[in-house]
């Protein structure tokens, strides 16, 4: 791929020929022509009022996605928002998410900052980037759709543009450069013009020529507020998500699995089931993806298979080996912090030979395992007929959906139709396959007649891929000076990218590599320790781990930053002038702490009794997040007034979104540090629906700012980044509260 910039204007120039694979013509199955509409490339339809269709690869689940990657297209074909409609794109290669697979790389931001020319971590990413084309994988995770549709969609509705303004510049016999193009309309100053839906079927065959992006300076959606094209829809119901897919004949299928992670059904006795009404079949469940083994009951509507697969009796099989037990698997953690060599993510200078010549500051912290508690349970709508295979989920994998339907119903891949539907909620849930699979092999015993397998909330909490439990041992040497001199941290936990490709890509064997997300957070955090280590010890403890939102900084952020406070106080500094200090080398990271600092009254406006503030900073999926959390203590418990945010995502899409994310991030966190924890006895998950760990209510949410300090970065992650560091931040003010660490979560528990 070929990027000419033009000098002095920072215009992307791009000729037909040296497109991106991404988006020329023909690659995609959703882009081909129909009666109605023309296909100008792998991203752009036009239909015959001038209506745009943009294929959307990435699931809605919230983050606004549906909206922010329209702006992109609307912005460069010169079209209202409102002219954009979406398709959503399913498995095909060409949409397949670069971004996300390219974050991955465990490479320090100071390595690749130092680095001239083509070294290690650029030639990484480069590797990366072009097997990432390869390989084509459909994914919505990681913060990472906008960062990986930035170019893409912008060259791609560029290019659709330049065929249209080329159609007219042939039919009219004038040159290009004297064609404008306003609200989806080519026009002349003599007062020639046509719509694109007019110059649609001959722009389909006319070359674009040279292809460039407009300036900053010429936007005119990038960057501006805009109400959600989805919103109408969900307020008004007509919204599907996959628990609202509806089809004829349509029969509902409920699972139970073995109480105990990795147990299996033995004797089965539904004689009572199937004699209640509505029933129709019980059919067994291998244990797929992952998934514990079980089976479901199909009745004729939700409730009478829930009534039924209740009233199955059944002799449960334990696991064999020992019992899993979330408690001693931390004790487990912590002796192998203790006494075992962990892998070395980063290394800067000599804090082995710095701790012999000065003080010591020694922290334990620890984080439980936890559930995502997506509102939507987990479903799938599956239909077997005729060697053909069709699944509308609500997944964040598209493709690997396909991949397994077709092991599952033993067909060809290319006899599998993935729809994606609306997610009522994903958080890493749904970059899991194992519900499909079950739907699909339900299906395979209904003869053609289409059945949706639903989980009940206990089934989804006792039968999650949690969060990993981690322990984190963070010391600190603190000069003869009084500086911060070295910081060595080191952790232990399971690693989760290894255990998702496992499930995942069906391998045939274990997979054993450094996972990244063990120790981001911590071997990346900004800090500017002179001598530094950071190493993790990787565990297999046996409970099934997933990615949870915000993956490994969402624990690691709260390691890191209470730490940081802890050295604060410990040097009796106040805890913003500190971080300033170590912040010396990032300039980026300074102007956000500086503006939540400013926004927040930090210092300079006074709190109202028995109130406090605490501060965090975390950078994550390419965003630095500060926030600053008010908070008090009602009944002996925390009760968070209000968070303050301040972030520096790159170039902002829709600013309305990033405040919307934010506020979501606060209360999703929110309720994690209060409440979040699974507990496992016997491998049985004890937490077994909401009472059992609750969510935050209206009531106990705090109201929350958001700041957004400008940049002309690429665009990068939102729907995370404000996550991890609301912990910390209300942990810090609870400290200046009551004079009490928190160096474990949750914090009412």
């Amino acid at each position: 791929m070929l990027l000419g910039a033009t000098a002095g204007t920072g215009a992307l120039l791009i000729g037909w020929t040296a497109l991106p694979q991404r988006s020329r013509v023909g690659l995609a199955s959703l882009m081909k022509p129909g009666e109605r509409d023309i296909a100008l490339n792998g991203w752009i339809k036009i239909l015959p009022d001038g209506s745009v269709v943009l294929a959307m690869p990435r699931s809605e689940m919230g983050q606004g996605v549906h909206t922010a990657l329209p702006q992109l297209a609307a912005e460069e074909l010169d079209v209202p928002l409102t002219a954009v409609r979406i398709e959503q794109a399913g498995w095909d290669a060409v949409y397949g998410n670069v971004a996300m697979l390219v974050s991955g790389l465990p490479f320090h931001p100071r390595e690749e900052e130092r680095e001239d020319g083509f070294g290690r971590a650029k030639a990484g990413r480069w590797v990366v980037s072009k097997v990432a084309r390869e390989l084509g994988i459909n994914a919505t995770g990681g913060s990472s759709s906008i960062a990986d549709a930035w170019d893409v969609v912008r060259v791609a509705a560029a290019t659709a543009r330049a065929s249209l303004v080329g159609a007219a510049s042939l039919q009219w016999r004038l040159p290009v450069e004297e064609l404008r193009t306003t609200e989806g309309v080519v026009s002349h100053p003599s007062g020639r013009s046509a719509t694109y839906g007019e110059l649609a079927k001959a722009a389909s065959a006319t070359p674009p020529g040279t292809v460039q992006l407009k300036e900053r300076k010429d936007w005119r959606v990038i960057g501006r507020p805009a109400p959600r094209l989805d919103v109408p829809q969900k307020v008004d119901g007509s919204a599907r998500f996959g628990i609202d897919v509806r089809l004829p004949g349509l029969r509902y299928a409920v699972l139970r699995m073995a109480p105990a992670l990795g147990g299996a059904p033995g004797r089965i006795d539904a004689t009572a089931a199937m004699a209640m009404p509505g029933v129709e079949r019980l059919v067994q469940l291998p244990a797929y993806a992952g998934s514990t083994a079980g089976f479901a009951v199909v009745a004729r509507s939700y409730w009478q298979a829930l009534q039924a697969v209740q009233a199955v009796r059944v002799d449960w099989s334990r696991p064999a080996g020992a019992p899993m037990d979330s408690q001693e698997i931390l004790r487990h953690l912590e002796a192998a912090v203790r006494s075992e060599e962990g892998y070395t993510f980063h290394r800067e200078g000599d804090p082995e030979q710095v701790a012999g010549g000065g003080r010591t500051i020694e922290a334990w912290y620890s984080a439980p395992y936890l559930a995502h508690a997506t509102l939507e349970p987990m479903n799938a709508t599956a239909r077997v007929r005729d060697g053909r295979v069709e699944v509308w989920a609500p997944t964040q994998v598209p493709q690997m959906c396909r991949n397994v339907a077709a092991r599952v119903a033993g067909v060809p891949v290319d006899h599998v139709e993935v729809h994606v539907t609306l997610l009522g909620g994903g958080f890493g849930r749904r970059l899991e396959v194992d519900y499909v699979a079950q739907a699909v092999r339900v299906a395979m015993d209904m003869g053609g007649v289409p059945v949706q397998l639903i989980w009940p909330r206990e089934e989804d909490a006792t039968h999650d891929f949690y969060r990993p439990a981690q322990v984190a041992r963070l010391r600190a040497v603190v000069g003869q000076g009084g500086e911060a001199a070295a910081l060595h941290i080191k952790s232990a936990g399971d690693a989760i990218s290894p255990r998702w490709m496992e499930r995942g890509l069906s391998l045939s064997g274990p997979v054993d590599l450094p996972d990244k997300t063990a120790s981001e957070g911590l071997f990346d955090q900004p800090y500017g320790f002179e001598h530094q280590r950071i190493e993790h010890v990787f565990m297999r403890s046996g409970v099934p781990v997933g990615f949870w939102r915000s993956v490994g900084h969402s624990h690691n952020a709260f390691f890191m930053e209470c730490f940081i406070d802890e050295l604060a106080a410990d040097l009796r500094q106040d805890p913003v002038a500190f971080r300033r200090t170590l912040l010396r080398r990032s300039r980026r990271h300074r102007a956000v702490l500086d503006t939540v600092v400013e926004r927040s009254g930090w210092g300079v406006r006074p709190l109202p009794p028995g109130r406090a503030r605490g501060l965090a900073l975390h950078e994550s999926f390419g965003s630095v997040v500060a926030q600053v959390a008010e908070v008090s203590l009602e009944g002996g418990r925390p009760r968070v007034h209000q968070v303050v945010c301040a972030i520096d995502c790159g170039t902002v899409i829709n600013p309305e979104i990033v405040a919307q994310q934010m506020e979501g991030s606060v209360v999703y966190a929110l309720a994690a540090a209060l409440h979040g924890r699974t507990d496992i006895r016997g491998s049985v998950v004890q937490q077994r629906n909401f009472p059992d760990q609750a969510v935050l209510t209206l009531a106990a949410a705090p109201h929350v700012e958001t700041w957004i300090v400008p940049s002309e970065r690429p665009p990068s992650g939102v729907g995370e980044p404000g996550v991890p560091p609301l912990a910390p931040a209300v942990a810090n003010a609870l400290f200046a509260l009551t004079g009490v660490r928190q160096r474990s979560l949750p914090f009412a528990s």
